[in-house]
């Protein structure tokens, strides 16, 4: 790949950018590629296709953002608020969405806990993800074990390559992650020369660590020129497709120097990202927490696809928890060792041109695609298309990877992700994992900038292939075939009873490359043979070996096939519901204004942690029987509730459980004791309505389906604004 050619900077940045785990890629671009940078300048509002609930907010939270100052964040809230990231992480944590573990023993930095509401709001993102696709694709799920031997991941290539280039201040310790130190110097440089125009820098959220070690590297109001400022942002653009050479180099060219001690880092060095341990007593089988699901369900294809009764294609999924050790992990849940991955493995015929039968379902999804040939450009402009032209196009490669492209945005629509704060990035060729040959990542904005959450790949063969040659074992289809075919090919033939004692210990190894060898080694060995009388073969390890005519034959004919043998491609995309999880609460996230600020979390029903609040108007014991009853049949009805009947003001209640997420409340009066009719209210709009009991708990279970919206509820129930009675039972 070309290098780009590079300027100095006009003094020495300090700046560097912690290492990121590599969760799929890892990757948290520049906040100054945030979608009010690119083409789409109007201010981020939710799309007409999310929830009625969404929709059908007051108009005077509709008014948009304020005008934005000098310093400023491109994220915004669910109503174009700008997001103050310190607000929505204070609520997220008093109200024990997630929490850091161990806390009390000072924490283990990359590892959360979470609370009550948040392990509700996760389990509810699995549940309509399994119903998404393993149901609805008619998904063979699996449930793998997390440890895993040395030898599984060495044959993948994860031992040898699932690495992140690090770099280290020799003074202060401070570790980098080479890419982000250069990433965030060239970010510093353009912020200044912003300050210098007088322009909207636009900032990404603070990072307490992050800010404790750049205490000496704040950006400086220096005026690029033009130029130089246009060779920054191509660099950025392209910071993912340099090695651990390149980044040594960009780092001496720009000389950038570390944040406390002024010095320039380490060379660029590998750091593997799995947790090494051992299995069993003795200590003598070495092996890994898995940093990813797949391996498990490779192993297991042979038994899948017989269970599957040999169709094809299929696939099968798997949702567990996944370790990467990282070295300076933060940004929250953004950037952890321990996380929860859902990932499915479609596996095809490379002989049907990877056409899906469902592609014509999805074909007209449109999606916003940021491809490799934009990015090698020095550009981040996205391009909208629907996924049906991507695909004739050679946007995209092929059917299964567009289908399930479009899926995936179908599924971070319905769960309540700004689908205007999403788009599709491909991977450039050195950006590209070991074993794809086509990849595009799932990219959702946040207040860290774009943050991958799903990674979509066409892994091809590799995996199939690899662990069959490590094991012996036979991963691939039969097809019987209707028609028998002629196959026309070169042939090998060895003369064992000479091969094993010409070439002893080494004959096995020798043997397996000739019989693993391609059509075009094998026809040059042909053409050696006949003019040399040997043919040299290479074995990776050992060396070349001249293999003479008397023991190899190779000579071009024909056979007749009955059955197919094939090792099947595999579509893989793989998310990361942590990430997912974050992104949507700052996309849900908005200020009710009025007298007293109050937060808000609007998510869709099908994932707020509770369905129902169920608030009696008082402590008065009259009202114990309606909730108990009320509580019950919610229950029953498999509805999650919550209770609340502190001595609490009922506005409180309703604010509090605003910020939980609760998307309904049902309350419990006097009028209720009277004439057993109840209030329900929609946490949004803070719309009510009143019915008796019945009707209300069946409007609940059609707003919790989706089958109707609030607007629909208020069409059909009478909308209450005022208490219709005072009538005071006995205390």
């Amino acid at each position: 790949m070309r290098t780009p050619r590079l300027s100095p900077l006009p003094s020495p940045l300090l700046g560097y950018r912690l290492l990121a785990p590599r969760f799929l890629s890892s990757r948290i671009l520049p906040v100054s590629f945030a979608p009010s940078s690119s083409p789409r300048s109007t201010p981020i509002r939710p799309l007409n296709t999310c929830s009625p609930l969404l929709r059908a907010l007051p108009q005077h939270v509709k008014k948009g953002a304020p005008a934005p100052s000098k310093m400023t964040t491109a994220a915004t809230t669910l109503t174009g608020q700008p997001l103050d990231k310190a607000v929505l992480d204070g609520l997220l944590r008093r109200r024990m969405f997630y929490t850091p573990s161990f806390e009390i023993y000072g924490g283990v930095s990359g590892l959360y806990d979470y609370g009550p509401p948040g392990t509700s709001l996760q389990q509810n993102i699995i549940d309509v993800w399994r119903k998404h696709f393993v149901l609805e694709e008619d998904i063979l799920e699996v449930d793998c074990s997390v440890l895993t031997p040395h030898i599984v991941f060495k044959t993948s290539g994860h031992v040898d390559r699932f690495a992140d280039w690090m770099c280290k201040d020799t003074k202060s310790g401070d570790i980098f992650r080479a890419d982000h130190f250069v990433e965030d110097a060239l970010e510093d440089a353009l912020n200044g020369d912003k300050q210098a125009r007088e322009q909207v820098v636009e900032v990404k959220a603070k990072d307490a660590k992050r800010e404790k070690k750049k205490a000496k590297g704040q950006p400086v109001a220096v005026k690029l020129d033009d130029a130089v400022r246009k060779e920054y942002e191509e660099v950025l653009a392209q910071i993912d497709n340099y090695n651990g050479q390149q980044l040594g180099e960009l780092i001496r060219k720009y000389d950038l120097r570390c944040p406390k001690s002024g010095e320039q880092p380490t060379e660029p060095v590998s750091f593997n990202l799995m947790f090494q341990t051992s299995i069993g007593p003795s200590a003598n089988l070495p092996g890994y927490l898995r940093p990813e699901t797949a391996q498990g369900q490779f192993v297991n294809f042979s038994k899948l696809l017989e269970f599957n009764q040999g169709a094809m294609p299929f696939a099968s999924a798997s949702i567990g928890r996944s370790y990467r050790n990282e070295i300076s992990p933060r940004a929250g849940l953004l950037r952890v060792r321990e996380f929860l991955m859902a990932e499915i493995e479609h596996y095809v015929d490379p002989e049907s041109g990877k056409a899906h039968s469902r592609f014509h379902e999805v074909e007209e999804i449109e999606l916003d695609l940021l491809d490799r040939h934009t990015q090698l450009s020095g550009q981040t402009g996205v391009k909208r298309i629907a996924i049906g032209k991507a695909v004739k196009e050679g946007i995209v490669d092929n059917e299964t990877l567009g289908y399930f492209l479009a899926r995936i945005s179908l599924f971070l629509q319905k769960i309540g992700i700004d689908m205007s704060k999403v788009r599709f990035r491909q991977h450039m060729a050195n950006e590209m994992a070991h074993y794809a040959c086509d990849c595009w990542d799932a990219e959702i904005h946040t207040s860290s900038g774009w943050i991958e959450c799903v990674g979509c790949a066409d892994r091809s063969a590799y995996d199939l292939t690899v662990h069959s040659k490590a094991t012996d074992k036979a991963l691939l289809v039969r097809q019987q075939l209707e028609t028998p075919r002629i196959i026309q090919e070169w042939k090998v033939d060895i003369e064992k009873k000479k091969f094993g004692p010409l070439f002893k210990k080494d004959a096995k190894a020798i043997e397996t490359v000739i019989l693993a060898s391609s059509q075009e080694v094998r026809e040059a060995w042909a053409k050696e043979l006949q003019e040399s009388g040997k043919a040299v073969i290479d074995v990776s390890g050992l060396g070349k070996f001249d293999v003479t005519k008397d023991v190899l034959t190779v000579e071009f004919g024909s056979r007749t096939e009955h059955v197919r043998e094939y090792t099947p491609n595999v579509i893989e995309p793989s998310f990361g519901i942590g990430r997912i999880l974050y992104a949507l609460c700052e996309h849900v996230y908005w200020v009710r204004e009025g007298d007293e600020a109050r937060s808000v979390l609007s998510f869709p029903t099908a994932v707020a942690p509770t369905k129902v609040l169920i608030c009696p108007l008082s402590a008065n014991k009259v009202f114990s029987p309606f909730v108990t009853r009320l509580s019950k049949k919610l229950r029953a009805a498999e509805i999650s509730t919550r209770v609340d009947d502190s001595s609490s003001t009922i506005g409180k209640r309703y604010s509090r459980n605003d910020e939980l997420g609760t998307a309904l409340a049902i309350t419990v009066d006097f009028q209720t004791v009277e004439d057993g009719t109840i209030t329900l209210r929609d946490r949004d709009t803070t719309r009510q309505v009143r019915a008796d009991e019945d009707a209300v708990l069946a409007a609940i279970k059609q707003l919790v389906s989706s089958e109707k919206s609030w607007e629909d509820v208020e069409k059909t129930l009478p909308v209450f604004s005022s208490q219709e009675t005072t009538v005071v039972v006995g205390q």
